[in-house]
């Protein structure tokens, strides 16, 4: 049977529903078809205007050059409260009958809709909205994005498969994210042949790059509640990795070292970055390679610091964390594709096109 609408559907989150969502919209556009996007279910969100909108929307209109309406493009927010209000109050809301609005609206003006889950398959359950209860109002054929393995892969689908199959909502294909490039037809072998007794085809598989998974400073800014102290039109800076600690080793401050982001106690700047300047010394650098400095718990810096940071146009940043506690916050941050990097954008469309079979997408459409 063909479809007018995609679902956009991960096994959990932070799989990839928003890279493979970018990807297969400016794909489909570029055949020259009418695009339209919708995250139905948001939880995230900015609010323009006084309307609340999710985030992503911002992100797709972008893309895809639409004007926002919420009403079409963003038509339930499940924002903090929501949850534990509707099942106090049901009768206050009207998430069916406004997404079913939204949904038959937008198709009207476009040869075909991509709607956007939400987290992972049960998200939304508590409201009936799961992402399957979804996929079925908007009378859509699903898409699976899982991430790439064996085992773990499918047991995750076939945990996810049964949400879906319970209201007999159809998968069109999956797709798998962050395949290690060496296991990649080991990979695709067996999760092939696992689908093809459930007569769902493998779409493709996106190979891992660790570029996707670095956040800017401003990121980690938030993640640590820190305050800017210096250079904070920086922000946007790409961080690669991160240097704990305030003793700087020729090991850690390598050639190749690029982007790196030291977070150390305040008390121990100074140290660290005499450190620094002896490395650079050595090896006639004439930058050092941060992109940030976050400088832990109490405490106060020399002028010779605060020079060396000004005059190199690092961001320092304060946070009252201790630096374990700062680096744990860092290392557990999940990076979301956004408008302050256009460089993701690019590479998720790129591996999109280089690895999925768009051909089959378009053949099952009704377009």
């Amino acid at each position: 049977m063909p479809y007018k609408s995609l679902y956009v559907a991960a096994t959990s989150q932070h799989v990839g529903k928003t890279t493979s969502t970018l990807g297969l919209a400016s794909s489909l556009k570029s055949r020259g078809i009418n695009i339209g996007y919708s995250k139905p279910v948001g939880q995230k969100f900015v609010t323009l205007d006084g309307i609340k909108v999710d985030k992503d929307v911002v992100l797709f209109a972008n893309l895809l050059n639409f004007p926002m309406i919420p009403a079409l493009h963003s038509p339930v927010i499940l924002g903090p409260g929501t949850t534990a209000d509707f099942l106090d109050f049901p009768e206050k809301f009207n998430f069916i009958e406004d997404l079913k609005n939204g949904s038959e609206e937008i198709k009207k003006l476009h040869d075909l809709v991509i709607f956007e889950g939400t987290g992972h398959p049960g998200v939304g359950a508590t409201v009936n909205l799961s992402n399957a209860d979804v996929a079925k109002i908007t009378e859509s054929g699903v898409i699976m994005v899982a991430e790439g393995g064996i085992g773990n892969t499918i047991d995750m689908l076939s945990l996810c498969f049964e949400n879906f199959n319970r209201l007999e909502v159809p998968i069109i294909g999956v797709i798998l994210n962050k395949v290690l490039v060496d296991k990649t037809e080991k990979v695709k072998h067996y999760v092939a042949k696992w689908l093809e007794k459930k007569n769902i085809p493998l779409l493709g598989a996106l190979p891992f790059d660790k570029t996707m998974g670095f956040p800017l400073l401003t990121t980690i800014v938030e993640s640590v509640k820190g305050k800017v102290e210096y250079n904070k039109h920086k922000l946007r800076n790409l961080i690669e990795g991160t240097i704990a600690g305030s003793l700087i080793s020729h090991d850690e401050l390598t050639e190749d070292a690029n982007n790196l982001l030291l977070v150390v106690g305040a008390t121990r700047l100074d140290l660290a970055i005499d450190d620094t300047i002896t490395v650079m010394k050595t090896n006639n650098w004439e930058r050092p390679p941060f992109s940030g400095i976050i400088a832990t718990g109490y405490g106060g810096y020399s002028p010779r610091t605060i020079e060396f940071i000004q005059h190199h146009q690092i961001p320092l940043i304060r946070t009252m964390l201790e630096t374990h506690g700062a680096v744990v916050k860092i290392d557990r941050i999940e990076v979301k594709i956004n408008l302050d990097t256009p460089w993701k954008i690019n590479r998720a469309v790129e591996m999109i096109n280089k690895n999925v079979d768009i051909d089959y997408i378009v053949n099952s459409l009704k377009i």
